[in-house]
């Protein structure tokens, strides 16, 4: 009877590795290299100059939506370029990044407009200066820093949030998270220690506000410039003040991955994990999420591939901070998601972007069902990442990993 029992199993791992076989791997380098064939089509189809930068695609169009520096989403075009760069070693790519990277310096020294001066400066400056050591990108990250630290309130502990809009006393919004990677960077590179403690308090207060009771996150929180206490959350972009937004939500889990990886605090950890265990749980079987988890019309709504490649990036670092149960589960559902978009979301021969199908600001009726610049950045970084832990390297080669940081000044 045992031998029987012995045989039927061995039978079934031989069926099950025969089967294992037969699936194709998700091949990293065949989506990088889409990547840089499509990366290169924008490149031909763009302005013969720097001042022109991609954002989105409408989903009934095939040509770019073009920017200047001054937009939100300045920063991803050259992002995207240096990381095709660092995959390729292609100087083509390179010069391209370093144009459209310098176009953005005038952002290191104006007054400060908006609060995204990470995402503009970090993602183009930040990944020039790591792969090539230019000490004008470096300048130009401790500039921005010390300009966006003009926006920290003191007495309310956060950024400043859309500093234009004079509705509330004082916003603060869950995408302000990423950029807190400049201010402790720069921090840790030459600039002062205030900035790594506006970081520190800014995502110290958003932890302990930002957060429904499941640590689903508010869009933004309203506070009392006065006594600095919160007046009440709401949203912009999602569905309702009580609906979780999917990039919102997305902004949290990469936010506060990063804040670990910078202080090593476990608080910042265990919001990692909380934020990013309500996303997964709440997600649809082919895990790209509708724009908004709670909107009304599911599944009759746009999807937003854009928050399932950010959150694939975010689950591949946090992987590495995890134990062995979770790392399994975070880089299997990271994976997941990459070969989903990978399979059935890429642009193709529709147009020359990375991927399809993301939504921008649904309520505003904007870049909805769209081809949207960051979705294509944190694709191609998710990518990226996977395959450095595919071949055990650090799945983060951060700045401070590549260099030693200077003496902080005083």
């Amino acid at each position: 009877m045992k031998n029987s029992i012995l045989i039927v199993v061995l039978a079934g791992l031989l069926g099950l590795g025969c089967q294992q076989k037969q699936k194709e791997v998700f091949n990293v380098d065949q989506q990088l290299d889409y990547c840089v064939a499509q990366a290169k089509k924008t490149l031909q189809q763009l302005p013969n100059d720097s001042a022109s930068i991609p954002r989105n695609i409408p989903h009934d169009s095939d040509e770019w939506t073009l920017v200047k520096y001054r937009d939100w989403t300045s920063g991803f075009w050259p992002g995207t370029l240096w990381y095709l760069y660092e995959y390729t070693g292609d100087t083509e790519l390179k010069d391209a990044a370093d144009q459209f990277t310098m176009y953005l310096e005038p952002l290191s020294v104006e007054s400060a407009t908006d609060h995204d001066l990470g995402f503009q400066v970090y993602n183009s400056a930040g990944n020039g200066y790591r792969l090539t050591q230019n000490p004008e990108y470096k300048e130009m990250i401790l500039k921005a820093s010390d300009t966006l630290a003009t926006l920290y309130n003191p007495v309310v502990g956060t950024i400043l949030s859309w500093p234009v809009k004079t509705e509330y006393p004082h916003n603060t919004i869950i995408d302000n998270m990423i950029n807190l990677e400049m201010l402790s960077w720069a921090a840790k590179n030459g600039g002062t220690d205030s900035l790594k403690n506006i970081a520190e308090t800014h995502a110290d207060k958003t932890m302990n506000n930002h957060f429904r009771d499941d640590y689903s996150a508010y869009h933004v929180v309203i506070y009392d410039t006065i006594n600095g206490n919160k007046i009440k959350g709401i949203t912009h972009q999602g569905y309702a003040d009580h609906t979780m937004w999917a990039r919102g939500q997305g902004w949290a889990v990469y936010g506060y991955t990063m804040m670990y990886r910078e202080t090593k605090n476990p608080e910042y950890l265990k919001t990692a994990h909380q934020t990013a265990r309500v996303y997964l749980d709440r997600l649809p079987e082919d895990l790209i999420p509708y724009w908004d988890f709670d909107a009304p019309n599911i599944p009759n709504e746009p999807r937003d591939a854009s928050a399932a490649a950010l959150v694939a990036s975010a689950l591949l670092e946090l992987s590495k901070y995890s134990d062995e149960e979770l790392a399994q589960e975070y880089v299997s559902k990271a994976t997941a998601m990459l070969e989903e978009l990978s399979t059935n979301y890429q642009s193709g021969n529709k147009n020359s972007a990375f991927l399809l199908h993301s939504t921008g600001h649904m309520p505003n009726g904007s870049e909805i069902d769209a081809s949207i610049i960051y979705a294509d950045y944190y694709y191609v970084e998710a990518l990226l990442r996977l395959k450095k832990l595919q071949q055990g390297e650090p799945v983060v080669n951060s700045v401070l990993a590549s260099f030693e940081p200077e003496q902080n000044k005083s």
